[in-house]
């Protein structure tokens, strides 16, 4: 699943960055890297970001729901 169709508050762990090379480019300066854990925090209203929180590193990014496609996401299951 894409990161828009993904629940929020739930762990996910990234499977790919699909899209072009500027794409991916931006994703990895934004610290979003294959196999890492984000949270999905909120969707803004009227189609707007989405807020997404990078667990490994703690921090919140605000993603274009143009970008937000271009992330494969599935739902981690971190053992307790």
């Amino acid at each position: 699943m894409t990161l828009l169709d993904a629940p929020a508050g739930e762990p996910l762990r990234i499977v790919d960055l699909c899209g072009g090379e500027a794409v991916r480019r931006r994703l990895l300066a934004l610290g979003f890297h294959r196999d890492d854990l984000i949270q999905l925090d909120g969707r803004a209203i009227l189609r707007g970001p989405l807020l997404v929180r990078n667990c490994a590193s703690d921090t919140t990014v605000a993603l274009g729901r143009g970008v937000a496609r271009q992330v494969v996401v599935e739902p981690a299951h971190e053992p307790a």
